[in-house]
């Protein structure tokens, strides 16, 4: 699969701060409850994103070669009770792991969860951790949410990728279970964005999924502008929700969104 440019993930990166931090900015509630993330706080959610963001930094900086506990972060648990003091972290952190990223390139080695050992790793990772997070930020602030079409084609690419590396590494993840003889499942954007692909067909038939991008047939089709899919497959819009639409059996997509839990 072809993936972004570096520079495009490094771009984005500092876009979406700046889109989360005008969320921390626009007097929402930051006590208020995530709907998508209801162990969290508005504050909470985004002290996580950037302690993320931070916790990457750090390893990509010194060339980790094994993860990096996150209690060793400096400055990774970021302020509390201040809109001002966490939009202030929030820019320094988008700078920090901005830069640290551009200057290291896609190529070098950093450890990694996912068994890719390089920045470029880390790069789109935390590209679709903010791009999600963001819409679980929004969501809470009761703010609208749009994402660029070629990155919310890839963080569908991305999370397919994810799940089929934990079902060939993590013995005990639900993604294990996502096995249905002769079943698939087709997602369609039907807004047609200009120069992307975005359709994709889902082969659950096998113990570790296939994929591939394209219009097939399948027995079940989640359809929908592309943003609004990439929300629903990511557990963060309702299937009901008015701007969807599923045709075909419902209850095996359904199925793959209770055992497809990542984010």
């Amino acid at each position: 699969m072809t993936l972004l440019a570096h520079d495009r993930y490094c771009d984005e990166i500092a876009h979406q701060v700046g889109l989360l931090r005008s969320v921390v900015t626009s007097g929402a509630d930051l006590s208020a409850t995530v709907p998508t993330c209801p162990e969290w706080s508005l504050e909470q959610l985004v002290r996580h994103t950037g302690g993320a963001l931070r916790w990457v930094e750090l390893m990509v900086r010194t060339r980790a070669e094994e993860e990096i506990p996150e209690e060793k972060v400096p400055g990774g648990e970021g302020p509390e009770g201040d809109a001002a003091a966490l939009d202030a972290w929030l820019a320094e952190t988008g700078e920090m792991v901005v830069g640290t990223l551009r200057e290291a390139g896609p190529d070098a080695k950093v450890w990694g969860w996912a068994g890719v050992l390089n920045a470029g790793f880390w790069a789109r990772r935390m590209t679709h951790e903010i791009t999600i997070h963001r819409a679980d930020a929004t969501l809470a602030a009761g703010l609208p949410y749009e994402v660029a079409a070629d990155v919310a084609a890839d963080a569908i690419d991305e999370w397919l990728e994810i799940v089929e590396w934990a079902q060939r590494t993590v013995p005990d993840d639900p993604a294990r279970e996502l096995r249905r003889e002769g079943s698939s499942i087709h997602l369609h954007a039907t807004d047609n964005p200009p120069d992307v692909d975005a359709e994709w067909l889902i082969d659950v038939s096998e113990d570790v999924i296939a994929w591939r991008r394209g219009h097939e047939k399948a027995t079940v089709a989640l359809r929908g502008p592309l943003t609004p899919v990439l929300l629903a497959f990511y557990r963060r819009l309702p299937l009901d929700s008015p701007e969807l639409e599923v045709l075909g059996e419902r209850e095996l997509l359904e199925f793959w969104l209770e055992r497809a839990t990542f984010g």
